[in-house]
């Protein structure tokens, strides 16, 4: 063999070998899943196996934290950045709710994830990874904001609707099929023609968002089955089995393939579930489909049933398997997690606010280097009229330490989660030297991080001005 044959020769084994060292990377990420609607998170109503089996065969992170609602989550996710940096705090504008009684102005909300940010993709891409994605993508909808302008090789998007639903590139499928199997069928497909070489494939479902729709023979299941606290709508728990289906088959494709062993396999919620409200004095406007006990409230809260939800990681020989890890971690982790297990190189293009959750799936003893999380929104998300899921607050955790502002008036609530979970008991007077410390820690973080800040509505009506015709808006918005 001459000198340029062997070259190209020794470099491909070495490429070779450095691929089938680089596992595999596989997000699956639920939509309005809550904490406890997995049987490995509690429920004894839903029933996942294929969950629960991942969760017994990697780690649960008990104390993950998403945003309380879909798309500043997945724009954290996507850019590494919290809300402060990107400007998505919600989904759509201030307008989507009535805001103009309120003592505030809400901050101006982005809606299209900004395009000089380099996506998590393009990070793992840049690595050598085949980057693949099909579901909801919900941080841009048109032209360069879509995924497949964002580093992902390939991306079907959807959302919407379960049945009859429409994708962005149009691609056919059979009459009737449900949207979690058709995106199931994209993503081991995905994984069949890219076993040869490393892979990141996220597969973020539109399951289990309204509207409640289900396989009938999935409905037909549960009807008979009796409820467990929340837990009770056999059309949710049928949607529920669906995603747990999805798990199922693309474990059984790793597994088909020999590829799960050399295959990091996450799962997570985008925020918590829609339940909860009953017992925050919400009685009209949002229904509790499901129940987030022992935490507090749900989705579009920043209370623990808002933004805390399952996170699951699979790795055999390096994630122990059974394992639960308390330490908290937040959206903005997964970034840099990723491309550390990648191999690859953080952008030196912009600010990352996370960590690598690497040291805790070796070790769920492990320390890592922050010691707080933060979270900031600076607006309104209704639940009827003239009723609110939250009002404007930022939080910072610290260990066991939850502290939360509200901006309306500034007061603040303490919360011990270790001990009170539920945030029943605010500590915040009893206490006042420990609320002062996470209080000037939080306020120094958003002066460190520019988080814009509400101001005083002058009583301009604004946000009723623009809300003209606003029944059809309206009905739209509550779905959010």
């Amino acid at each position: 063999m001459n000198s340029p044959l062997r070259f190209l020769f020794t470099w491909f084994v070495l490429l070779a070998a450095g691929f089938a060292a680089r596992p595999n990377i596989i997000f699956i990420m639920a939509d309005d899943l809550g904490y406890t609607d997995v049987g490995c998170f509690g429920s004894k109503y839903y029933e996942t196996p294929n969950i629960d089996r991942l969760a017994a065969q990697g780690t649960r992170f008990t104390s993950f934290h998403q945003h309380q609602n879909c798309t500043p989550t997945r724009a954290a996710l996507m850019s590494g950045q919290y809300s402060v940096r990107t400007g998505m705090y919600t989904v759509g504008g201030i307008d989507r709710f009535d805001w103009s009684k309120r003592p505030l102005r809400p901050v101006d909300n982005v809606t299209n994830l900004p395009l000089d940010r380099t996506l998590l993709p393009a990070a793992l891409k840049a690595a050598g990874y085949a980057t693949g994605m099909f579901g909801k993508w919900h941080i841009g909808q048109q032209g360069n904001y879509l995924p497949g302008k964002r580093g992902f090789d390939e991306a079907i998007v959807s959302m919407g609707a379960h049945f009859n639903f429409e994708t962005t590139p149009k691609v056919d499928y059979p009459k009737g099929q449900y949207l979690a199997d058709f995106l199931t069928d994209k993503a081991v497909d995905f994984i069949t023609r890219h076993r040869d070489r490393p892979f990141f494939l996220y597969l973020p479902h539109f399951g289990v968002h309204v509207p409640h729709d289900a396989k009938p023979e999935l409905i037909a299941k549960f009807k008979p089955k009796p409820g467990v606290g929340g837990h009770n709508n056999p059309t949710y728990a049928a949607m529920i089995a669906s995603v747990d289906e999805s798990v199922g088959r693309v474990m059984a494709r790793l597994e088909e393939l020999k590829l799960a062993e050399n295959t990091v396999l996450i799962f997570a919620s985008d925020n918590g579930g829609v339940g909860g409200y009953g017992r925050e004095g919400i009685k009209k406007g949002r229904e509790d489909v499901t129940d987030n006990a022992p935490l507090r409230s749900g989705k579009g809260s920043l209370y623990e049933g808002g933004t805390r939800v399952p996170f699951i990681v699979r790795w055999p020989g390096r994630v122990q398997p059974g394992a639960v890890c308390d330490t908290p971690a937040i959206h903005v982790d997964v970034y840099p997690t990723l491309v550390a297990i990648a191999g690859g190189k953080m952008p030196s293009t912009q600010v990352f606010d996370g960590e690598s959750l690497l040291p805790l799936m070796r070790d769920v003893n492990a320390k890592l280097s922050r010691d707080a999380i933060f979270q900031h929104f600076p607006g309104y998300l209704g639940a009827g009229v003239d009723q609110w899921r939250t009002t404007p607050v930022s939080l910072i955790q610290a260990g066991d330490w939850k502290l939360m502002e509200f901006l309306e008036d500034g007061h603040l609530e303490l919360y011990n989660l270790r001990d009170d979970i539920g945030e029943s008991k605010n500590l915040a007077a009893s206490l006042p030297d420990k609320a002062k410390e996470l209080h000037a820690r939080l306020v120094a973080w958003r002066s460190a991080t520019k988080a814009p800040m509400p101001t005083q509505n002058t009583g301009a009506s604004e946000a009723s001005a623009k809300k003209k015709g606003g029944k059809k808006k309206k009905a739209a918005a509550e779905k959010d």
